[in-house]
């Protein structure tokens, strides 16, 4: 899925038009409910701390939500504004994927956005 693509996902997937928001490269977006001076430096620096996943910690532990009307689903985490979107076509196999399958490959998107911190779009919400 390309920017644009994913960008207007997200336009659809967040509910309210005073709610900012920063996409990541693989799809993770951070919501910024009490947004700073520099959107992009506020997400990073919550994705930083929040998108690694940690095995045995908070940091290893997801949910997903199958979005409707779809297509895909949201993968959240450990802090509540930091949610990752899957596209159906990323998961292979047959039939419906699972929740487990969803929501590993959802962290494992969320794992790499934290690490690699690549801001590709930043929707700036605040009244002027």
């Amino acid at each position: 899925m390309d920017v644009p693509e994913l960008v207007e996902t997200w336009r659809r997937i967040i509910i309210g038009d005073h709610k900012s928001w920063v996409l990541f490269a693989n799809g993770t977006c951070v919501i910024l409910m009490e947004p700073a001076e520099d959107l992009a430096v506020q997400a990073t620096e919550i994705l930083r701390e929040y998108g690694p996943v940690q095995a045995g910690t908070s940091a290893g532990d997801f949910g997903t939500i199958t979005l409707d009307p779809g297509p895909g689903w949201v993968v959240y985490g450990h802090h509540n504004d930091v949610l990752t979107y899957v596209a159906p076509d990323e998961l292979s196999g047959d039939g419906e994927p699972s929740d487990l399958n969803v929501g590993l490959y959802g962290r494992a998107k969320r794992d790499q956005d934290g690490q690699e911190l690549h801001v590709v779009h930043v929707e700036d919400r605040r009244a002027a």
